[in-house]
């Protein structure tokens, strides 16, 4: 992409975080069966047979391998201290919310402990030097507010935290939170190696892109273990960790920019990272608060069980367990990458390039491949991987 973009540095964090994580997932595997810590069925769970669900250990590994590669490749030092602390930050926070995450997994802990862990990690990414320092206010003609240091951890802690919960949440079908997570960090690496380029290597722009790099290695390390039928879970330990870097990472790239200098095609640019994540969890999202509704509707408990979720409205549809999880991923993938076009082509060929895409994917979703029809009507035993509140 020209100048100022360290291409092959940040394809080798992707590649290490990758690596890394994948070995180190077959080990924790390996080390939890032999020890016999394999999580019960809970009555909440679908899913058949008893499996690991401290995936989010090897995936932490990797990214801190990650992390440790980027900070020796001289094309990439300006992401680390004495020049920026964002990095630092990253690599706390994300070790605090795994050990929360790992606590969990273990031992169940309550709602209330966990949502502890959750503020206190994301307190310290903040205070640490990760956090919003302006904040865009599109009310009337936009105001751009500067935020203090208190006021910048409050909004990083709740931007955090509701992301945390979110990738939680969607953590419900065997792959899918790892997928979303990958493409949510490469639409975010691409808006910031377009950020390099555009800027000759900017130094605010490092930390972002080596952030999304490892999250984007260390989802696809995880996936060949966890793409349906799951050989082990990521647990909270994992789904935690992904949401406290995609808020990291978007937090890094539009937190500190200043909106109002901007015209309108400009800001869709900018907010990219933040359009990403919201892509990201949106569909799902979706889907629980239709639920909640549809079952107050019939005069139900919003947690009674029924089988009208998205994915079970997919698999209706013809598609299988693991053409249902590629669908969300192609929605997302639409979204995200339809953002970042923004920043990367002129506005009217990327408003022309989403728009063919959605269509695209309008029409995968409801025209299944006929192999995809037959014999396939009956959802899968397989298909909620550990958490669906909505049940």
């Amino acid at each position: 992409m020209g100048a100022g973009v360290p291409l092959r540095e940040l394809g080798l964090v992707i590649l290490v975080a990758a690596a890394v994580t994948y070995l180190a997932t077959g080990v924790i595997r390996s080390l939890m069966v032999r020890s016999g810590r394999i999580a019960e069925i809970r009555q909440r769970d679908v899913h058949t047979q008893p499996t690991p669900r401290l995936g989010g250990v090897a995936m932490c590994s990797g990214f801190l391998a990650a992390v440790f590669l980027a900070n020796q490749l001289p094309a990439l030092t300006r992401g680390f201290m004495p020049i920026t602390p964002e990095m630092n930050a990253v690599v706390w926070a994300a070790f605090a919310i795994v050990l929360v995450g790992v606590l969990d997994d273990l031992f169940e802990l309550d709602a209330i402990t966990k949502l502890i862990g959750q503020v206190l990690s994301a307190v310290i990414l903040s205070v640490l030097g990760l956090s919003w320092t302006l904040l865009y206010l599109p009310f009337g003609d936009g105001t751009t507010v500067v935020l203090d240091q208190l006021q910048a951890t409050i909004v990083t802690t709740i931007f955090t935290v509701a992301l945390i919960n979110a990738i939680n949440f969607v953590d419900g079908l065997d792959g899918l939170a790892a997928g979303l997570g990958m493409i949510a960090g490469g639409a975010i690496l691409l808006f910031s190696l377009t950020v390099l380029h555009d800027q000759g290597g900017a130094v605010s722009a490092y930390p972002p892109a080596i952030i999304a790099a490892g999250l984007v290695g260390i989802c696809l390390g995880f996936l060949p273990h966890n793409f349906e039928p799951s050989r082990i879970f990521m647990g909270d330990s994992g789904s935690m960790l992904i949401g406290l870097l995609l808020a990291a990472a978007s937090t890094s790239a539009s937190g500190k920019i200043n909106m109002s200098l901007y015209g309108t095609a400009d800001m869709v640019a900018l907010m990219s990272p933040i359009i990403v994540v919201a892509a990201a969890i949106f569909v799902p999202v979706l889907d629980l608060v239709l639920a909640v509704v549809r079952r107050l509707a019939k005069g139900t408990s919003p947690f009674a069980a029924d089988k009208l979720h998205l994915h079970h409205r997919l698999l209706s549809l013809g598609h299988t367990h693991r053409r249902t999880v590629l669908v969300l991923y192609l929605w997302v993938s639409v979204v995200a990458f339809g953002a970042v076009s923004f920043s990367v082509v002129p506005v009217r060929v990327a408003v022309a390039l989403t728009l063919v895409a959605l269509v695209v994917a309008f029409l995968v979703t409801l025209i299944p491949l006929r192999a995809g029809k037959l014999g396939r009507r009956t959802p899968p035993t397989h298909v909620v991987a550990h958490t669906d509140p909505t049940g």
